[in-house]
């Protein structure tokens, strides 16, 4: 379990409320049905104060995903930045975790949400490695998940939607109570997909290679980030179907994702990878990804989006 420090404030409908007093009614169709989209986002404390990473590209996926469940998020992606801002500043953050939230509320009690209502919920608050500081440094033991991977024929694995993770939450609880610190699940065709909560990249020779959207993952934006910075680093970069042999003799895996950042992996399923410890190119990436959040790489800084801009 990731403890959560409460906040003063959550943004709750155009407004701003008491953390305490953020609730939903029982009867609201997201709780039952999964019928809701979410992002998870950062802010970093940088030397120009604190900057929210690619908050227009999160924001953009959020509208993506509520397309898909056909719904009408209530407010604009401006709307929404200045709100996210606002609440950022009113909690007197300067690192931070950000979720905002949209979910079908109370209408009835089918399982078709058309007509109903969509609230929108934005937290925030302070959360440190998602996968522990000592796993962000010296890696993680994860092992390959019984269960499988959502597939895209069954569901809108493209979007960020609250019920596809009863798929992630049965992995992890696996893993977690196999001794593992994460899950791998492989997609029906028997290829790697993701983690419970991450993308995926293994390195082999110097040349990274990450499951293809067509695997059934979700597009992640920190997968996209590590991707460009990785090029520009000349690595070669291949979307391309991974086989869980291939992870056994991977010489680096490590894991991305906003909450995850990019987390080495030393084991998988009681094998070591590599040398068991994190390899030169995942270390490298890490640096480089460090200096871009955290506003110390000037050629990023249209990723960053200042709190206290304007």
């Amino acid at each position: 379990m990731v403890a959560i420090q409460p906040t003063k404030y959550i943004w709750a409908n155009g407004k701003l409320v008491n953390w305490e007093d953020a609730k939903v009614h029982v009867l609201t169709h997201g709780l039952h049905y999964g019928t809701g989209v979410f992002e998870g986002i950062r802010c970093y404390q940088t030397p120009l104060g604190p900057a929210i990473f690619r908050l227009k590209d999160h924001l953009d996926r959020m509208e993506a995903s509520a397309r898909i469940l056909k719904m009408q998020l209530p407010y604009s992606s401006e709307q929404l930045r200045s709100a996210i801002r606002e609440l950022v500043k009113k909690n007197g953050l300067t690192d931070a975790y950000i979720r905002p939230i949209a979910f079908f509320g109370v209408s009835g009690i089918g399982v078709n949400p058309t007509g109903y209502p969509v609230d929108l919920f934005i937290a925030a608050f302070h959360f440190g490695a998602y996968l522990g500081e000592d796993g962000l440094k010296k890696g993680i033991r994860v092992g390959t998940s019984s269960w499988r991977r959502i597939s895209p024929a069954s569901l809108a694995t493209m979007g960020k939607i609250c019920g596809h993770y009863v798929n992630s939450a049965l992995a992890i609880t696996e893993a977690k109570a196999g001794g593992y610190d994460e899950a791998i699940l492989l997609n029906e065709e028997n290829y790697v997909a993701e983690g419970s909560g991450e993308n995926i990249f293994i390195v082999k020779d110097d040349v990274l290679k990450t499951p293809p959207l067509s695997a059934g993952i979700l597009p992640g934006i920190t997968r996209d980030t590590v991707m460009r910075i990785a090029k520009e680093e000349a690595y070669r970069v291949e979307e391309t179907n991974i086989t869980r042999s291939e992870l056994y003799v991977a010489d680096e895996i490590f894991m991305v994702g906003t909450a995850a950042e990019i987390t080495p992996i030393r084991e998988i399923d009681q094998r070591p990878v590599g040398k068991g410890i994190p390899g030169p190119v995942t270390k490298r990436l890490q640096d480089r990804f460090w200096k871009i959040v955290k506003g110390e790489n000037e050629l990023y800084h249209s990723w960053l989006d200042f709190v206290d801009e304007g």
